[in-house]
C-alpha cells in the first residue's frame, strides 16, 4: 500500500516510517515543512497528487502548558487539522489513522478506561484532542482513532526537550545520584516501536472506529523509574516525591490507564506487558549509541 505518514520525523512518526517500510509498503514521509495540517490548502497540496491508500496522522500540539496559553493554536492543530485530513481522506476514499491521547479522560475512574467510557478532559490539550477525534469520526467513513498513553521511543520528542522519560531518568541518575519521582500518577508506558507495529496491523483490517492502544499493564512513574534503574543496574537513590513537590501548572489525569478492549475483541492486539517493551528498548539502547545522543 501507499502510506502517508504525517509527522514522520517525530518520536512515533519515525518508527511508523520504519514499520510500514519493513512491511513492504511505499511510505510518503511528511514533516512540518511539507504539510501544515491546520491549513486545508497545505493538506491538499501535500496529499492530493500522492493519492495515498492510508494517511497516518501523528501530528499534535501536545505541550500541555502551551496549549493552555494558546488555545486557538491548539484547536487549529489538534481539532481542525484532523478535520482537514478527514475531509481529504473522505474525498479520496483513503483510510485515515489518527493518533489521540489518554488525556481525553479525567483520571477519576480508578480502573482502566475502555472505549465505551465517556471522555471528560481536564485541560485545553485534552479538549482539543477530543474535538479532533469527533471531527475524524464524523467525517472520514474509513477511519481509526487510536488513543495511546505514556509514549517513549528512540527518536527525540521535541516537546519534551529531546528526552523521553527513560533518558531523563538515566541522565538525572548519572548527574545527581539521587532522583525523586511521583508515585501518585499511574499510566501504561508504551513503546513507539510497538505502537507502530500495532498501527501497521490495524491498517490491514477493516475494524474501523475508536480503539485504545497501549502496552499491557500499568505502573506509577516511580515504579517505571525503578524498573529502568533495575534493568540497567544503575546506582541511584530513588525516592518518592512528596505530594505537590512538583506542582503541575495545568490539571492532568492522575490515572489514565487504557484497556485495549476493541483490539482484543477483534484479535488484533499486539501489545506485550510494558516491562518487556522497556527491556527491549534498553537492550537496543546499549547496542545503538545513537539512541543516547539526546542525553
Amino acid at each position: 500500500m501507499k502510506v502517508a505518514v504525517i509527522g514522520a520525523n517525530g518520536q512515533l512518526g519515525s518508527d511508523l516510517v520504519a514499520a510500514f517500510s519493513q512491511n513492504g509498503d511505499t511510505v510518503i514521509a511528511l514533516n512540518h515543512s511539507d504539510i501544515e495540517v491546520a491549513d486545508r490548502k497545505s493538506v491538499s497540496g501535500a496529499l492530493v497528487a500522492v493519492v495515498p491508500h492510508v494517511i497516518v496522522n501523528t501530528t499534535a500540539m501536545h505541550h500541555v502548558e502551551n496549549c493552555e496559553s494558546e488555545p486557538e493554536k491548539a484547536f487549529a492543530v489538534n481539532a481542525l487539522g484532523p478535520r482537514n485530513l478527514a475531509l481529504l481522506a473522505r474525498d479520496q476514499d483513503a483510510v485515515l489513522m489518527h493518533v489521540s491521547t489518554d488525556y481525553v479522560f479525567d483520571g477519576a475512574k480508578g480502573t482502566p478506561y475502555t472505549e465505551e467510557d465517556a471522555p471528560r478532559p481536564l485541560n485545553v490539550y485534552g479538549v482539543t484532542k477530543l474535538a479532533g477525534e469527533h471531527f475524524v469520526r464524523a467525517t472520514a467513513p474509513r477511519h481509526f482513532v487510536i488513543r495511546t498513553s505514556g509514549l517513549y521511543g528512540k527518536s527525540p520528542c521535541r516537546a519534551k526537550g529531546g528526552l523521553n522519560f527513560i533518558e531523563l531518568m538515566l541522565k538525572l541518575a548519572k548527574e545527581r545520584g539521587k532522583v525523586r519521582v511521583v508515585d501518585s500518577e499511574v499510566v501504561s508506558p508504551t513503546s513507539t516501536e510497538e505502537l507502530a507495529q500495532q498501527i501497521v496491523r490495524l491498517s490491514r483490517s477493516d475494524s474501523y472506529g475508536l480503539c485504545h492502544a497501549t502496552a499491557e499493564g500499568s505502573c506509577s512513574w516511580h515504579a517505571f523509574a525503578a524498573e529502568i534503574f533495575a534493568l540497567t543496574a544503575t546506582p541511584v537513590d530513588l525516592q518518592v516525591a512528596e505530594p505537590n513537590e512538583f506542582p503541575a501548572k495545568v490539571a492532568r489525569p492522575i490515572y489514565s490507564v487504557l484497556e485495549n478492549r476493541v483490539l482484543k475483541k477483534a484479535g488484533l492486539n499486539v501489545f506485550k506487558p510494558w516491562q518487556e517493551a522497556l527491556q527491549k528498548y534498553l537492550g537496543e539502547r546499549v547496542k545503538s549509541p545513537s539512541t543516547q545522543l539526546a542525553s
